[in-house]
């Protein structure tokens, strides 16, 4: 795109953004119902779109990541945001549904998911929890939720949204976030990675585009370069790499280095981002099967190689106890999985040249199967190794093992490493027995707490604060400019939390029907978003049109679809 095509684009937003700002609620839905509503129409050809592009096939159980991340995880939330702006329509609190408590410590805890009886039959022993910042209260939370419609004359503002490149409703989550959460008509630059998608996502959003509240941009770093600094843009949001937003915050080069060391910016705009980091996966000590290993060795490949490993929280240190019986068994199974998963390419720029620098370790394994993919064993904790600081988002995973066959004392070592030697605060996973809990549920307390990071999962995948359309995702709140971690901000949630500390989701250890005969009363069957799941293509496909157009005729369906997984 030339620079008067984009000059032209946000002389458009500029002049538009006064009236979205001020439109009222009633016709802020109507837009989202039209969203919804194109959102199904368009559902399929955005699913298969990524599928493709990434050379899967459309009937391959893993293109169900396309349908899960991508018109399903977006669809969630604009049903989830039309509730609340009903809510806040008719002078009720956006959260008047969402049950408060607070943990033993004071800190106020906001359960959003399951919120209806749907979600209970959907997802069966999952939750969501969203844990707030020091200062609010179950008597203040009101005060931090929904700031923009609080405003008696709000400001329109034009946000510069910088896209990612890999999971697809990331784009759409952070334009609508913006919108939304914030009043801010977007000017959206496509990630040439996948701007593929540019054109579908301008027939879903027409409605927004012919008002002048969206634009969409396309091009490489030099057009990302010359909006960022344009006058027109008053906020950014980037989701990528901390280095792109260095460049963006301090400049390039020596001169940018210097910048960054001294904390002295040359962009004086407000920026929020999401920039990914070294994921852990803590593996507690426990009375785990023979069936237990294999389930987990399931979840943790999946953690890992879910879109080809190219998610800003794939697990890339597993965290192990030294002295456990089980740590080899775990490790055997973890490997035999990531070994005979359905081959898929890295596509994602650079990702041969991360792998093959991972390769060079000594303890490196490069995988027996026809596709790249390497385990770096028992990496030494103490040292400062480029894989507990360079996110090297490719299907890599590095172990490390940690004294303590003791599950309090184990915990304690491996949250503490996790917090001082990993680089990055957006996700992180604990994986642990149901025995071990009951037995320590104190400790497992106070290891969530002590995490420093923006989503963590129990027995989950921590990504499932991200398709949770109520919970919040982002980094652990408090860094700086100049030493970014993660990012700031908070992105997605749709019950409009502004303060919110991280997201703890929790799942089941076992799946059924080995989950009743254990004793464990839920019926949740293999995830779809497992890479094992053989159906995930089908239950996600049936998933998304259920969210997108609430007919409950389609839930059979869906059941027969996901026990078979």
């Amino acid at each position: 795109m030339n620079n008067i095509n984009l000059d032209n684009s946000l002389t458009i937003l500029h002049s538009n953004k006064d009236r979205w700002a001020t439109l009222p609620i009633s016709e802020k839905n109507n837009f989202l119902d039209q969203t919804i509503k194109r959102s199904v129409e368009f559902a399929e050809e955005w699913a298969n779109a990524g599928t493709e592009a990434k050379s899967l096939s459309v009937d391959s159980p893993l293109s169900g990541e396309e349908w899960l991340g991508g018109p399903y995880a977006f669809l969630n939330w604009l049903q989830y945001m039309k509730h609340t702006l009903k809510a806040i329509e008719a002078g009720k609190s956006a959260i008047h549904k969402v049950k408060i408590s607070e943990r033993s410590n004071g800190q106020t805890v906001a359960h959003v998911y399951p919120n209806n009886l749907l979600e209970k039959l959907l997802l069966d022993n999952y939750y969501l929890d969203v844990w707030m910042q020091e200062g609010v209260t179950p008597d203040n939370i009101e005060d931090t939720v929904a700031l923009f419609y609080k405003q008696d004359n709000p400001e329109g503002k034009v946000s510069l949204v910088l896209g990612a490149g890999n999971v697809s409703s990331i784009v759409p989550l952070d334009i609508f976030y913006k919108l939304y959460a914030e009043g801010e008509v977007v000017l959206i630059k496509m990630n040439p990675i996948n701007e593929y998608l540019g054109p579908i996502f301008e027939k879903i959003f027409a409605p927004f585009i012919e008002n002048g509240f969206i634009q969409f941009a396309y091009g490489a770093a030099d057009v990302g370069a010359y909006l960022t600094n344009h006058d027109l843009v008053d906020t950014i949001h980037i989701t990528g790499s901390a280095r792109t937003h260095d460049a963006i915050v301090f400049g390039v080069g020596e001169e940018g280095q210097r910048r960054k060391s001294e904390n002295q910016p040359i962009m004086n705009k407000p920026i929020s981002s999401e920039l990914g980091g070294v994921s852990p996966t803590i593996v507690v000590p426990g009375p785990w099967s023979k069936a237990d290993f294999k389930f987990q060795a399931e979840n943790i490949a999946t953690q890992k190689l879910q879109n080809a490993g190219h998610n800003c929280i794939a697990t890339q240190v597993l965290i192990m106890p030294k002295e456990w019986v089980g740590t080899e068994k775990l490790l055997y199974e973890v490997e035999k999985v990531m070994t005979r998963v359905e081959d898929r390419p890295a596509y994602y720029p650079g990702a041969d040249d991360r792998q093959n620098a991972a390769r060079m370790h000594a303890n490196a394994k490069s995988l027996d199967c026809s596709i790249d993919r390497t385990i770096i064993y028992n990496v030494d904790a103490s040292m400062d190794e480029p894989c507990f600081t360079d996110e090297y988002f490719s299907p890599v995973l590095t172990t490390v093992s940690l004294d303590g066959n003791d599950p309090v004392a184990f915990l304690k070592a491996a949250v503490n490493f996790a917090n001082e030697k990993l680089d990055g605060t957006l996700g992180a996973n604990i994986i642990i027995h149901p025995k071990t809990i009951k037995a320590h549920k104190a400790a497992l307390d106070l290891a969530i707490a002590d995490l420093r990071y923006g989503g963590i999962g129990v027995n989950t995948w921590c990504a499932l604060a991200f398709l949770g359309a109520g919970a919040s995702w982002g980094a652990f709140p408090g860094h700086t400019p100049d030493n970014i971690q993660s990012g700031n901000g908070v992105v997605h949630n749709a019950f409009l939390f502004d303060k919110p500390q991280k997201t703890v989701a929790t799942g089941p250890f076992r799946n059924f029907p080995r989950s009743v005969l254990s004793g464990d009363l839920h019926m949740a069957p293999r995830p779809p978003w497992f890479v094992t799941n053989k159906t995930a293509h089908k239950t996600a496909k049936r998933l998304t049109y259920l969210t997108g157009t609430g007919n409950l005729l389609r839930l059979p369906g869906i059941f027969a679809s996901a026990l078979r997984g």
